[in-house]
């Protein structure tokens, strides 16, 4: 439980950030308890970190500003292992270099100053610089989505002390601190179709094959004046079936016929060859 003198010296810095806010950092104390901040970074421009939404948190001691709280970072990041207490001189490993000067926003901004050095310490961890671009796009989806989990009734232990994250939480708990946020980065993956459970781009949906002008044509169905066609092509097979059906029904006459005009004309012809003789 914070002192009265913890109580009023946070109370008067977060009026202080919240007015004037250092470049790229955001802050402010938990509803349930004071001594509870939650912070979020964006990276800033010409860093693998650039644009990326880095969230995390600073648990203050009871006696706070006579010593310093524990800094960490919930956001994979490709610099600090996720919601693990950091080694910094403003720090609570150092509680004696601790100078009670210092507000939220000189810690803050010697965070983000650390993150974009090359330093090492405990709780930082290294990475190539395409290593921490690929962390700094997936951020918006992991400080949202839990890093693609389910919220479930029960969490898995916390093996990191107060104020780590719980794992699974499905991002509860950034959406409880930060619901303004939380909007944005929602309607950011649904605009860019990222896929709530990997943090990748959904496949893009398969179209039809486009062809030229040319061979749409040929490829099109006949309509209209095509249909006029094909009823006078069919009108003549029809008249064609007709014509060999008679043809097959009158063979017999059409035979004897041609035998009697046969006869008849050469009788004619033998009549004429007589009376010339």
């Amino acid at each position: 439980m914070a002192t009265p003198a913890a109580t009023k010296r946070l109370t008067k810095e977060y009026a202080a950030i919240s007015k004037s806010p250092p470049p790229y950092i955001v802050a402010h104390p938990s509803e349930r308890n004071i001594l509870e901040w939650h912070y979020v970074l964006t990276g800033p421009p010409d860093t693998p970190y650039e644009n990326g939404q880095y969230w995390g948190t600073l648990m203050f001691p009871p006696d706070y500003p006579f010593a310093p709280p524990a800094i960490r970072m919930h956001t994979p990041s490709g610099r600090f292992q996720p919601s693990t207490r950091l080694c910094l001189s403003i720090s609570d490993f150092h509680p004696k270099s601790f100078n009670p000067a210092w507000e939220v926003s000189t810690i803050l901004t010697g965070l983000l100053s650390f993150m974009t050095s090359e330093e090492m310490t405990t709780g930082s961890v290294r990475a190539s610089e395409q290593e921490r671009k690929l962390f700094a796009q997936r951020t918006r989806w992991w400080n949202s989505t839990g890093g693609g989990s389910k919220q479930t009734g029960a969490q898995s232990s916390n093996t990191r002390g107060i104020g780590a994250i719980k794992a699974g939480d499905g991002g509860a708990k950034f959406r409880m601190e930060w619901p303004e946020l939380d909007d944005e980065n929602q309607k950011w993956m649904k605009e860019k179709r990222i896929n709530p459970q990997t943090g990748l781009p959904l496949p893009a949906q398969s179209s039809a094959p486009h062809c030229s002008p040319d061979m749409a044509g040929f490829r099109k169905r006949p309509t209209g004046s095509a249909t006029a066609v094909n009823a006078v092509v069919q009108g003549g097979q029809v008249a064609r079936e007709a014509s060999q059906s008679w043809v097959m029904v009158n063979k017999w006459r059409i035979l004897l016929g041609a035998i009697f005009s046969y006869i008849i004309v050469a009788r004619i012809l033998g009549d004429g060859a007589a009376i010339s003789h």
